[in-house]
């Protein structure tokens, strides 16, 4: 049976006061203060740009071009000022996907994520040195394509250009990690995820300039209502599958030697198999690739010619205004949702864990026949999910084609991410009240 941890009944009084008891806790106060003013500075140093830029050209670039403005999401703004962050975390979040997608391929690391806390820091500081080459390969070739756009000039390894192409990339390269020690800082003082907080934030700062493109929509101010109204639906819709998960029924039995004799204990739990394992990373895998040949397509079809014709004819296709450009995101954020889940999925060992520590599923015997339920259950499970992100992914068009509303980009990702983060949040401000006998968020 699937059921969902969103509970009804919340009141805003109690919200009100579950605040306000947050804050009358020195230690919770401290962390909330430490995690709010961490995201402060992160914006201020979003706001320090590399030297030697067009401002214009730079706003007519990303007005242009669809995968710069994915890459700015996670950015919060700093890409499109082309700051000393403007990266972002997205270098940290690369080199932690592929470091999920080696595990199981790698016997090194195979080990490793055995080990329990002591692989996890190893595996932790791998995924940081992987940052780095990460991060400089991004930060030259956001280089070359601002020197390309002619918003930067002196880009390149030899005379005039080597110092300030190697000072652009080392202090790109250097926010970037400034911003996931940043989050790393947050993780542990404060509340929260802090590299999940991180790109919340810089969603979040976002909305002032989506709400103004709404009201000066004034030729279609019902179409900017049902496009709001469509919006807080989806979020809803988010929400419920969020948290939606199926409860497989676990025993647990062992045998303890007391006073000269034996004696049997027993005890029972679930595990919960969530409808959205994969989180937002099927979409960010999909619309990575569905928009890159667009972006490659842009800049041959100035060559001229033959390729220059077939790269146009490919941009006009690949289009994010036309149906193809959607419906090829629809299918690979399925296929991405289901292989992701399930290499995740197998990294954990549940059937090998459950064995070990003497537990089982009802009606099912223990080991290999437990990982064979369990798999076609995930299965099952994971059909919905993918289900679920396809759709999300395409909210955006079909929204546009509903309202007629096409000045305001409604991002399913911002908004999968932006729920998924707040929720988190919540649950472990819940946590922490909960611990101190107070009332808490959500229950």
């Amino acid at each position: 049976m699937i059921q969902s941890e969103v509970q009804g009944g919340g009141r805003w009084p109690r919200l009100i006061q579950a605040a306000f008891d947050a804050f009358s806790l020195p230690d919770l106060r401290a962390k909330i203060l430490f995690t709010l003013g961490m995201l402060a500075l992160y914006r201020l140093v979003a706001h320090i740009p590399i030297p030697g830029l067009d401002a214009g050209a730079l706003e007519n670039l990303f007005s242009n071009n669809q995968l710069l403005g994915f890459l700015d999401l996670f950015s919060g703004g700093a890409l499109r000022r082309m700051s000393i962050v403007a990266l972002g975390v997205f270098p940290y979040i690369t080199a932690s996907i592929i470091m999920q997608l080696l595990t199981p391929v790698i016997p090194t690391l195979q080990n490793l994520s055995r080990e329990g806390e002591a692989g996890r820091i190893k595996m932790n500081r791998i995924v940081h040195w992987g940052t780095v080459p990460i991060a400089i390969a991004q930060a030259f070739a956001q280089l070359v394509l601002l020197q390309q756009a002619n918003v930067l000039t002196n880009v390149g390894f030899t005379g005039d250009a080597l110092l300030p192409t190697i000072a652009a990339i080392v202090s790109m390269t250097a926010g970037t990690m400034f911003l996931v020690w940043l989050g790393e800082l947050i993780t542990e003082r404060g509340i929260g995820n802090g590299i999940s907080l991180i790109i919340f934030a810089g969603i979040v700062v976002g909305f002032p300039g989506l709400l103004t493109q709404g009201f000066l929509d004034r030729d279609n101010i019902i179409g900017v209502f049902f496009f709001a109204l469509i919006g807080l639906l989806i979020i809803a819709l988010i929400v419920v599958f969020n948290e939606a998960h199926r409860r497989i029924p676990v025993q647990y039995g062992r045998s303890i030697f007391r006073g000269g004799q034996m004696y049997r204990q027993s005890g029972s739990s679930y595990i919960p198999l969530r409808i959205n394992s994969a989180g937002m990373i099927p979409l960010i895998f999909a619309f990575s690739i569905v928009i890159l040949p667009g972006t490659i397509a842009q800049y041959l079809s100035t060559t001229g010619g033959f390729l220059g014709n077939l790269a146009g004819d490919l941009q006009s296709a690949l289009s994010p205004t036309g149906p193809i450009y959607w419906i090829l995101a629809f299918i690979l954020v399925v296929a991405f949702t289901f292989f992701y889940t399930l290499v995740v999925f197998q990294q954990q060992n549940i059937a090998e864990n459950l064995q070990r520590n003497g537990g089982f599923v009802l009606g099912i015997r223990p080991g290999r026949p437990t990982q064979d339920y369990l798999n076609r259950v995930i299965v099952r499970l994971t059909m919905g999910g993918a289900l679920f992100l396809g759709f999300i992914a395409i909210v955006p068009y079909l929204a546009s084609l509903v309202t007629n509303v096409e000045a305001i980009a409604l991002s399913s990702t911002s908004l999968l991410i932006m729920v998924g983060v707040g929720l988190d949040t919540l649950r472990q401000l819940e946590a922490q009240l909960m611990m101190r006998n107070y009332e808490g968020f959500l229950r």
